[in-house]
């Protein structure tokens, strides 16, 4: 059991709460609720697992009343609330799973939770009456009947949904509460018989017709009526349902595409159906030579306005997560710059030492050694004195060497003593740094190649000339590819400052953003930076 549970909490995360609760193990769930300090009881109430799931939301799920009802004493309206990673909180999961004895619990504890939304606008009541949990749909309008006439983002009511899913006893429940709900329409302009008619439910569309007959000449943003969409579907005893309400029902109806319902049935290739509609007298556009009806002024403007609201809404909700993103990017993007100039740092301070180490043990270890005997010391040298001094190359190697040894301490003294938080800072700081380093590498191949001149000695002169010009060669390719890109880079800084200037100064700021994001794109393949 232990082995299972803690494969379990590595898997999904869980607590110990959320483990207690899937074993049913009431008596271990209230021992934690007891030990744990206030501050820790709260961290372990709200704490969501992999799939974002509390404890709670557990007990919901899977209908666990007695922990529902322990637990819930312990929960504010915001705790919860808590969303898992499905949009769904422990009131919405226990509402769509059909557990009415937690929803009661739920509602009697914070009736505010009736009112808690998804993702998606989607209400309690939507969820429960799209699974068709007719009791639970039951009891949430006795407790708040408004619930039924609150559509989701695409402002389809939980009717829509219970329509759609053929559930004739939620379609019962919710028009015995507000029959003007069958008259509410969605984002393309459907109304619940207009759902319905997708379906094989003879009850449902009859269901709805009886409550409101009117529903049965009503079109869609296209000019549908429920006879198109049910013919298109190809639904036939549900097309017979329709014409059986002929008394009512408009068979000359043509949609904006200029087609009667006969005219969909032939287009569909849907023969039967073609041949039923007939026989009830539905005919063609074409024979009725009507155009397509012209919509009102009014009703066009109205829909004109709904179109321009929802496109706005939705422009807002995508540039506000395109700014999310954004912001999430540009820490990412800071995070790196910022661990690429640390690891920089942490890179430059090694080679200092290395080069001082190289530099400092170089002036002790030269060729030819030193006077280390009083008995060789003469006028010309004396004791501890390096026996290649009077050469010219040795003063070129001291020279140099010297002046390797104090940058490399200089920027070690810096590295180890500064300390810079800010990324300009630190970008200005390693600029001058990077520039004493090269120096600094100079110098020492300067104090190796000066060497070198006496190694190889008089007859083998040549072989140094050789290693001079091949260490020349390297060292003022790479130093003069690192200037090359410096130079290049200020050069595209300074350009892309002054079209910037310039733009706004014309105060065209769609151009100078657009210009800005194009570049600073293109700018983003081309830098190679050179600090």
């Amino acid at each position: 059991m232990d082995k299972t549970m803690k494969q379990s909490t590595q898997k999904r995360d869980d607590t110990p709460l959320h483990l207690a609760v899937r074993a049913q193990n009431l008596e271990l769930a209230l021992e934690i609720l007891a030990k744990s300090e206030e501050k820790e009881l709260k961290e372990l109430l709200c704490k969501q697992n992999y799939s974002g799931e509390t404890a709670l939301y557990v007990a919901a799920e899977y209908g666990f009343v007695d922990f529902v009802k322990e637990m819930i004493q312990y929960y504010d309206i915001a705790n919860a609330g808590i969303k898992a990673r499905n949009g769904s909180d422990a009131f919405h999961i226990a509402a769509k799973q059909g557990n009415l004895e937690v929803v009661k619990i739920l509602m009697d504890a914070l009736p505010e939770l009736s009112m808690t939304f998804d993702q998606s606008n989607t209400t309690a009541l939507h969820s429960a009456a799209a699974q068709g949990h007719t009791e639970v749909v039951k009891f949430l309008m006795e407790k708040n009947c408004n619930l039924v006439t609150i559509g989701k983002s695409n402002k389809k009511t939980a009717l829509h949904s219970a329509a759609r899913n053929e559930h004739l006893e939620v379609v019962k429940v919710l028009l015995s509460k507000e029959t003007e709900v069958a008259l509410m329409i969605d984002k393309k302009g459907q109304t619940a018989l207009h759902m319905a008619v997708k379906g094989h439910s003879v009850e449902v569309v009859d269901e709805l017709i009886s409550s409101k007959p009117d529903l049965i000449n009503m079109v869609d943003n296209k000019g549908n009526t429920a006879l198109h969409i049910a013919t298109r579907k190809g639904r036939t005893k549900v097309i017979n349902a329709l014409l059986s309400h002929r008394e009512i029902l408009d068979t000359k109806a043509i949609n904006k595409s200029g087609e009667s319902a006969l005219d969909t049935a032939e287009k569909t290739n849907h023969s039967e159906i073609a041949r039923i509609l007939q026989d009830y007298g539905v005919q063609s556009a074409k024979t009725m030579k009507q155009a397509p009806p012209a919509p009102s002024t009014a009703k066009e403007l109205k829909q004109t306005v709904s179109d321009i609201k929802h496109e706005v809404h939705y422009q807002i909700e995508h540039t506000r997560q395109t700014r999310k993103q954004m912001k999430g990017i540009g820490k990412q993007i800071n995070k790196m710059q910022l661990e690429g100039l640390n690891n920089a740092i942490n890179s430059t301070t090694v080679v200092a030492v290395l080069i001082a180490t190289v530099a400092f043990a170089a002036i002790f270890t030269v060729p030819g050694q030193y006077v280390d005997d009083p008995k060789d010391e003469t006028p010309e040298k004396v004791l501890g004195e390096a026996n290649i001094a009077p050469k010219p190359q040795f003063t070129i190697f001291l020279i140099s060497d010297s002046v390797a040894l104090f940058i490399s301490l200089a920027v070690v003294v810096v590295q180890t003593s500064i300390v810079v938080v800010d990324k300009k800072g630190k970008k200005q700081m390693m600029a001058i740094i990077n520039k004493l380093m090269w120096l600094a590498c100079v110098s020492i191949s300067v104090s190796f190649l000066a060497l070198s001149f006496i190694v190889v000695g008089e007859d083998e002169r040549w072989l140094a000339v050789g290693v001079t010009v091949i260490g020349t060669l390297i060292l003022a390719t790479t130093l003069g590819t690192m200037f090359y890109w410096v130079i290049l880079n200020r050069i595209e800084a300074s350009n892309l400052r002054s079209i910037r200037r310039s733009t706004r100064s014309s105060k065209s700021r769609s151009f100078s953003q657009h210009y800005a994001i194009s570049d600073s794109e293109n700018n983003d393949n081309k830098n190679i930076y050179a600090i």
